[in-house]
């Protein structure tokens, strides 16, 4: 790697090459990221929307927020019609995963937790929860006081739902880096009938998992430490 490739690794903005098809050639650590919270599709359109017109490079300076990202500009350039590459410019971040807090959290089972979440907010409520845990995943390492004070605030969030569908699923082929070492990804994933409430989420920086609200889906992503 040279020179010029590390400093392009370094950078703390995505940087992503796409083929005409629109597979990945190749991404920084950063993208890595962002590539675990936003499909590839939809960064693969965000590019052709903001591509220069003729052969070239063109800045546009935007306010786009996906996820828990926010961007303020993006950068399209194209030499040839086989390659295109993006680089995003972020605002802010609500979690950077390699700064999860794994240390001094102990070995629990995720869906009795859940569950505890859940039988609490059916006193106050008069909603529905419906539940698809995927039962091969083990009791693995988190904090559990955080997670269920989470929990509770994204219950709350979507507080007049008819009905919360709760799921909890490995993500396949998704993993995240923390100090060098990468884990798999548990995520528990809610959704409603409505829109959620996303003044009520009180997200800390120094927690063990990422949180991200769209619309009306909540997701709490945990690394699988065992």
């Amino acid at each position: 790697m040279n020179f010029f490739e590390d400093w392009v690794e370094l950078d703390l903005n995505p940087v992503i090459s796409f083929s005409s098809t629109s597979k990945i050639l190749y991404s920084n650590s950063e993208a890595q990221f962002l590539l675990n919270r936003i499909k590839q599709k939809e960064l693969y359109e965000l590019a052709l929307k903001y591509a220069p017109k003729s052969f070239g490079a063109e800045t546009s300076y935007i306010d786009l927020t996906i996820q828990n990202y926010t961007f303020y500009a993006i950068t399209v350039k194209y030499d040839n019609e086989d390659e295109i590459h993006m680089k995003l410019y972020k605002s802010t971040m609500a979690k950077k995963e390699s700064t999860l807090n794994i240390k001094n959290i102990n070995s629990t089972n995720i869906f009795t937790l859940v569950d505890l979440a859940i039988s609490t907010n059916k006193i106050k409520t008069d909603t529905t929860y419906k539940k698809n845990y995927d039962p091969s995943i083990p009791e693995f390492k988190l904090d559990a006081s955080s997670f269920i004070k989470a929990l509770t605030q994204v219950f709350e969030a979507f507080q007049g739902s008819d009905e919360i569908n709760c799921s909890i699923l490995l993500k396949i082929g998704e993993y995240i880096k923390i100090e060098k070492k990468k884990y798999s990804l548990i995520t528990v994933e809610i959704t409603s009938n409505k829109n959620a409430i996303k003044e009520i989420l009180q997200y800390k920086e120094d927690s063990s998992f990422i949180l991200s609200c769209d619309k009306n889906k909540i997701t709490i992503d945990l690394p699988l430490i065992i």
